[in-house]
């Protein structure tokens, strides 16, 4: 009998196709969407140059062959759109996916997404701590998370809870605003001092309602610091920072506000005198500036975004005579050197949010069905790209 035309390779993160005879082995499986050969039928969001996503995202159909030797089959159950996402395929994110022929796309291509949680749905013969019905998600960035299934090894993945008590939206949103979260206030207050010792100490960020921000705000309350959380002005102002006020936030103020020229006695008398020894930077231009001025002698401020795609201009007043200190934070370059605080991170926010100290920022579902055009699935990362600051937006792929 003639194999249909779709069996094409699979994609294995980082390695090499593999390509499956008729001779299929004995593996043990979930009921998925699959052909009468036991291919696996896979729908992928990819580009084959960069470019606005609305231009060159497609739809890409693909037959994947069942695990063996090392392989796995993973479901994706869920995959956030992030700002990083969007700048890898639009080609101007330093981190950039190679572009292969590996899932028989017409084009060399990549697979958009870089979050995600899946499930295990078959594994090899050789696959020694994975078995199927386990979740994972994804232990480095580029592996392609826009898609219904795909084929990985142990080495591209982390095991997470699969017991009721993360849901996975959860586990699909924890590796990159959370972990950041975690790192800048862990890692960068007092130049080392460590978080052990900085209980009291107040922390100023813009952004506070972001996903990175909202964390901050969680995590700080947890370890015993104070915020004070800078939004831009906006309608409903008021229910935002009563919003954030209820995640845990000590103070909540405007860009506008941040710029007042009594915003220092403020400072000053929220904090106590302590003056504020940290400040996290998203956005960039004046709002950053001014909240720099407001770091108290040998303060620091963390860049890990630039919003605003505005500059951050820096009197030379500060380092003379407060002695700031400048640093950059980016996740992936962390990650790749830290494999095991890594995992002892993300089993202490799971831990948080099971005992309901830590809840994860608003999403909005975007379901990915049998059915989903290539369309809907454009318009959503459209949408995503309008303002990074409401919901965040999440594939959930449904009966696919």
């Amino acid at each position: 009998m003639r194999l249909p035309n779709t069996i094409l390779p699979i994609l294995r993160a980082g390695g090499k196709p593999i390509r499956s005879s008729l001779s299929i082995p004995s593996i043990h499986s979930q009921q998925r969407y699959a052909s009468f050969y036991g291919y696996t039928q896979a729908k992928a969001l990819v580009y084959s140059e960069n470019g606005a996503p609305k231009d060159v995202l497609k739809l890409h159909k693909h037959s994947i062959s069942p695990a063996y030797g090392k392989s796995i089959t993973v479901k994706v159950l869920a995959a956030p759109i992030n700002p990083s996402d969007i700048n890898m395929i639009e080609g101007v994110y330093p981190a950039r996916p190679p572009f292969t022929s590996l899932i028989g796309t017409a084009l060399p291509s990549a697979v958009a997404g870089n979050e995600g949680c899946v499930e295990v749905v078959s594994c090899g013969s050789e696959v020694k701590n994975f078995k199927p019905g386990d979740w994972a998600i994804m232990r480095h960035t580029k592996f392609g998370t826009w898609r219904t299934y795909a084929t990985a090894e142990e080495e591209n993945l982390l095991k997470v809870p699969n017991d009721g008590s993360i849901t996975p939206i959860q586990a699909a949103t924890v590796t990159v605003n959370p972990c950041s979260a975690y790192r800048m206030l862990s890692d960068f207050w007092g130049e080392g001092k460590g978080i052990q010792h900085s209980t009291g100490e107040w922390v100023i960020q813009n952004g506070a309602n972001s996903g990175v921000g909202r964390a901050v705000i969680q995590f700080a309350k947890v370890w015993g610091l104070k915020t004070i959380n800078v939004v831009r002005e906006r309608p409903d102002i008021m229910d935002l920072k009563k919003e954030l006020k209820g995640l845990g936030a000590d103070v909540v103020i405007t860009d506008a506000e941040l710029g007042k020229k009594t915003i220092k006695d403020n400072i000053e008398q929220w904090t106590e005198g302590k003056g504020l020894g940290l400040a996290l930077n998203c956005v960039g231009g004046r709002s950053t500036t001014d909240m720099l001025r407001q770091l108290r002698t040998e303060g620091t401020m963390v860049t890990y975004g630039a919003m605003s795609r505005q500059p951050i201009t820096v009197p030379a007043s500060l380092f003379i005579f407060k002695d700031i200190r400048l640093r950059g934070f980016w996740l992936s370059v962390w990650n790749d050197k830290h494999e095991i605080e890594k995992q002892q991170m993300l089993d202490e926010i799971f831990d948080w949010t099971r005992k309901g100290w830590f809840k994860d920022a608003p999403v909005e579902k975007v379901e990915w069905k049998e059915d989903t055009t290539e369309e809907s699935l454009k318009e959503a990362v459209e949408r995503s790209m309008q303002g990074f600051g409401g919901k965040k937006r999440v594939f959930v792929m449904e009966s696919t």
